[in-house]
Protein backbone atom coordinates (compact mmCIF):
# COMPACT_ATOMS: atom_id res chain seq x y z
CA UNK A 1 0.00 0.00 0.00
CA UNK A 2 1.32 2.67 -1.43
CA UNK A 3 0.94 6.33 0.49
CA UNK A 4 0.93 9.53 -0.95
CA UNK A 5 1.67 12.66 1.29
CA UNK A 6 0.97 16.06 -0.29
CA UNK A 7 -0.47 19.47 0.10
CA UNK A 8 -3.91 20.28 0.05
CA UNK A 9 -5.86 22.36 -2.20
CA UNK A 10 -9.37 24.01 -2.41
CA UNK A 11 -10.21 21.16 -5.18
CA UNK A 12 -9.64 18.43 -2.22
CA UNK A 13 -12.29 20.22 -0.30
CA UNK A 14 -15.37 18.01 -0.40
CA UNK A 15 -13.17 15.16 0.20
CA UNK A 16 -11.57 16.52 3.24
CA UNK A 17 -14.70 17.32 4.48
CA UNK A 18 -16.29 13.69 4.55
CA UNK A 19 -12.90 12.41 6.31
CA UNK A 20 -13.60 15.19 8.68
CA UNK A 21 -16.81 13.98 9.02
CA UNK A 22 -16.06 10.33 10.06
CA UNK A 23 -13.19 11.12 12.48
CA UNK A 24 -15.22 13.29 14.81
CA UNK A 25 -18.17 13.35 16.50
CA UNK A 26 -20.71 16.46 14.71
CA UNK A 27 -19.86 19.23 17.71
CA UNK A 28 -15.93 18.40 17.31
CA UNK A 29 -15.60 17.73 13.90
CA UNK A 30 -14.99 21.09 11.45
CA UNK A 31 -17.30 22.36 9.45
CA UNK A 32 -17.03 22.75 5.89
CA UNK A 33 -16.24 26.32 5.72
CA UNK A 34 -13.94 26.20 8.48
CA UNK A 35 -11.97 23.70 6.39
CA UNK A 36 -12.22 25.57 3.40
CA UNK A 37 -10.65 28.40 5.21
CA UNK A 38 -7.92 26.32 6.46
CA UNK A 39 -7.23 25.32 3.18
CA UNK A 40 -6.85 28.97 1.61
CA UNK A 41 -5.25 30.66 4.78
CA UNK A 42 -2.35 27.80 5.59
CA UNK A 43 -2.67 25.02 2.66
CA UNK A 44 1.42 24.98 3.08
CA UNK A 45 0.26 22.89 6.75
CA UNK A 46 -2.21 21.21 5.41
CA UNK A 47 -1.32 17.75 4.31
CA UNK A 48 -3.66 14.63 2.81
CA UNK A 49 -2.54 11.01 2.56
CA UNK A 50 -3.97 9.53 -0.52
CA UNK A 51 -3.82 5.88 -1.95
CA UNK A 52 -4.58 5.63 -6.05
CA UNK A 53 -5.76 9.27 -5.66
CA UNK A 54 -8.46 8.86 -2.65
CA UNK A 55 -7.99 10.61 0.85
CA UNK A 56 -7.86 8.91 3.21
CA UNK A 57 -6.64 11.28 6.00
CA UNK A 58 -5.19 14.61 6.43
CA UNK A 59 -2.80 16.59 8.93
CA UNK A 60 -3.56 20.39 9.56
CA UNK A 61 -3.04 23.60 11.73
CA UNK A 62 -1.82 26.77 11.69
CA UNK A 63 1.29 28.78 13.21
CA UNK A 64 1.05 30.88 16.11
CA UNK A 65 3.78 32.54 18.33
CA UNK A 66 2.03 30.79 21.50
CA UNK A 67 2.45 27.57 22.99
CA UNK A 68 -1.36 26.74 23.47
CA UNK A 69 -4.19 25.73 21.24
CA UNK A 70 -6.85 28.20 22.52
CA UNK A 71 -10.76 27.41 20.89
CA UNK A 72 -10.68 30.78 18.84
CA UNK A 73 -7.74 29.24 16.89
CA UNK A 74 -10.43 26.44 15.61
CA UNK A 75 -12.74 28.88 13.92
CA UNK A 76 -10.58 32.16 13.05
CA UNK A 77 -7.81 31.21 10.04
CA UNK A 78 -7.19 35.01 10.60
CA UNK A 79 -5.47 34.39 13.62
CA UNK A 80 -2.44 32.33 12.06
CA UNK A 81 0.91 33.83 11.75
CA UNK A 82 3.14 32.41 8.93
CA UNK A 83 6.28 33.78 10.92
CA UNK A 84 5.33 32.19 14.19
CA UNK A 85 7.16 30.15 16.63
CA UNK A 86 4.99 27.10 16.95
CA UNK A 87 2.98 24.81 14.78
CA UNK A 88 -0.68 23.88 15.61
CA UNK A 89 -2.43 20.50 14.72
CA UNK A 90 -6.10 20.76 14.16
CA UNK A 91 -6.57 17.53 13.39
CA UNK A 92 -4.63 13.83 12.95
CA UNK A 93 -7.78 12.00 10.58
CA UNK A 94 -7.51 9.03 9.10
CA UNK A 95 -10.78 7.15 7.97
CA UNK A 96 -11.20 3.77 10.20
CA UNK A 97 -11.43 1.44 7.44
CA UNK A 98 -7.07 2.43 7.08
CA UNK A 99 -6.45 3.00 10.76
CA UNK A 100 -3.71 1.47 12.45
CA UNK A 101 -2.01 0.94 9.63
CA UNK A 102 0.86 3.41 10.42
CA UNK A 103 -0.64 6.46 8.14
CA UNK A 104 -1.55 8.87 11.39
CA UNK A 105 2.16 8.69 12.33
CA UNK A 106 3.56 9.17 8.72
CA UNK A 107 1.49 12.44 8.82
CA UNK A 108 2.28 13.37 12.00
CA UNK A 109 6.01 13.07 11.06
CA UNK A 110 5.88 14.24 8.05
CA UNK A 111 4.31 17.84 9.64
CA UNK A 112 7.46 17.44 12.23
CA UNK A 113 9.81 17.47 9.30
CA UNK A 114 7.48 20.35 7.93
CA UNK A 115 8.18 22.18 11.08
CA UNK A 116 11.63 21.12 11.62
CA UNK A 117 12.92 22.43 8.17
CA UNK A 118 10.80 25.89 8.75
CA UNK A 119 12.56 26.84 11.71
CA UNK A 120 9.74 26.79 13.99
CA UNK A 121 10.04 26.43 17.80
CA UNK A 122 7.86 23.52 18.20
CA UNK A 123 4.07 21.73 17.84
CA UNK A 124 1.82 21.89 20.06
CA UNK A 125 -1.83 20.01 19.39
CA UNK A 126 -4.25 19.29 22.10
CA UNK A 127 -5.94 15.71 22.71
CA UNK A 128 -8.25 13.51 24.86
CA UNK A 129 -6.75 11.52 27.66
CA UNK A 130 -6.81 8.04 25.91
CA UNK A 131 -4.63 9.59 23.07
CA UNK A 132 -1.76 10.81 25.99
CA UNK A 133 0.25 8.05 25.27
CA UNK A 134 -0.27 7.74 21.23
CA UNK A 135 1.49 11.49 20.84
CA UNK A 136 4.28 11.08 23.55
CA UNK A 137 5.43 8.26 21.09
CA UNK A 138 6.56 11.52 19.04
CA UNK A 139 8.28 13.34 21.77
CA UNK A 140 5.04 14.98 23.20
CA UNK A 141 4.91 16.73 26.50
CA UNK A 142 1.48 16.59 28.38
CA UNK A 143 1.50 19.85 30.00
CA UNK A 144 -2.16 18.91 31.33
CA UNK A 145 -5.50 19.82 31.13
CA UNK A 146 -6.09 22.77 28.43
CA UNK A 147 -8.47 25.74 28.53
CA UNK A 148 -9.93 24.77 25.67
CA UNK A 149 -13.40 23.32 25.75
CA UNK A 150 -14.17 22.59 22.22
CA UNK A 151 -16.89 20.60 21.14
CA UNK A 152 -17.47 20.59 25.09
CA UNK A 153 -14.75 17.65 26.17
CA UNK A 154 -11.41 17.71 27.84
CA UNK A 155 -8.67 18.23 25.92
CA UNK A 156 -4.99 17.86 27.25
CA UNK A 157 -2.25 20.73 26.06
CA UNK A 158 0.44 18.47 24.31
CA UNK A 159 4.00 20.65 23.15
CA UNK A 160 7.26 18.67 21.42
CA UNK A 161 9.71 21.01 21.23
CA UNK A 162 11.50 20.99 18.11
Amino acid sequence: MKIKIRQAGIEDLDAITKVEACCFPEAEAATRISLEKRIKTFSDTFFVAEIEGEIIGFVNGCIINGTVIYDKLYEDASLHNPNGNYQTIFGLDVIPEYRNQGIAAQLMNYMIEVSKVSGRKGVILTCKEKLIHYYAKFGYINMGISESVHGGAQWYDMVLKI
